[in-house]
């Protein structure tokens, strides 16, 4: 019974991520909604990329559901530890990511971050269903079932690679454009941007270790995570 209320939870967060991801592309027909993805589109934002890999995520969580109950878990390794693997190092790190530099920057000076004019434009529900809830569904994820992460070095290889991707996107719509992606960025010098951004990759390795400590806590040494073979 735990199992199948398990599933169905999978299923309704995955079809939470579609609806929002569909819901949002559909906003480029107003006008307003459309100058604030100018430049780059709305996957110049980290936000919106991440209500994408989420969606990813759960489809990837509820087949693995699915074949689990049709092959049993020893068939579906492959798939079980992709799921570890997305989660560990990219659907946990950046949605907590997300949820923390958000309300961070929000409630310092929210102009840096999500302008007052946006609240004209997206409705409240959908701040926070962009910047709050992704926290509770990525915690749930911890506490519903183990993952079991990379060895350190590969794990933080892997979120630093993922970093490094979205950094140079942000550097190369600036170079394009002349508009900065966050106007937080616009308040920084060079050598503060990259003071910034190396100490955001600092917070979100600090998150991914977090995430690591709170699944050894719930699910104990049973996951340890994986070691070569010699």
């Amino acid at each position: 019974m735990t199992r199948i209320c398990t599933c169905v939870y999978h299923f309704l967060v995955l079809s939470w991520y579609i609806f929002l991801n569909y819901y949002i592309s559909q906003q480029g027909g107003d006008q307003r909604k459309s100058k604030v993805f100018l430049n780059g589109g709305q996957w110049k934002y980290l936000t919106f990329l991440n209500l994408l890999l989420q969606a990813v995520f759960y489809g990837v969580v509820c087949v693995e559901d699915v074949l689990k109950r049709i092959k049993g878990e020893k068939d579906i390794k492959f798939m079980t530890a992709f799921r570890d693997l997305l989660f560990t190092t990219l659907a946990f790190p950046i949605s907590t990511f997300v949820f923390l530099s958000f309300w961070i920057l929000f409630l310092y000076d929210r102009e840096l971050v999500y302008p007052k004019a946006l609240d004209g434009i997206f409705p409240v529900w959908l701040n926070h269903a962009m910047h709050t809830s992704i926290l509770p569904f990525a915690l749930a994820e911890v506490i519903l079932g183990p993952h079991c992460y990379p060895r350190k070095k590969e794990g933080l290889t892997l979120l630093a690679l993922a970093s490094l991707v979205y950094i140079s996107r942000v550097l190369w719509i600036y170079s394009e454009t002349g508009t900065w992606v966050y106007p937080v960025l616009a308040k920084l010098s060079p050598v503060g941007l990259t003071a910034f951004f190396s100490l955001s990759y600092v917070f979100s390795a600090g998150i991914y270790l977090l995430g690591e400590k709170l699944n050894y806590w719930k699910w104990g040494d049973m996951m340890k995570p994986r070691k070569k073979r010699k």
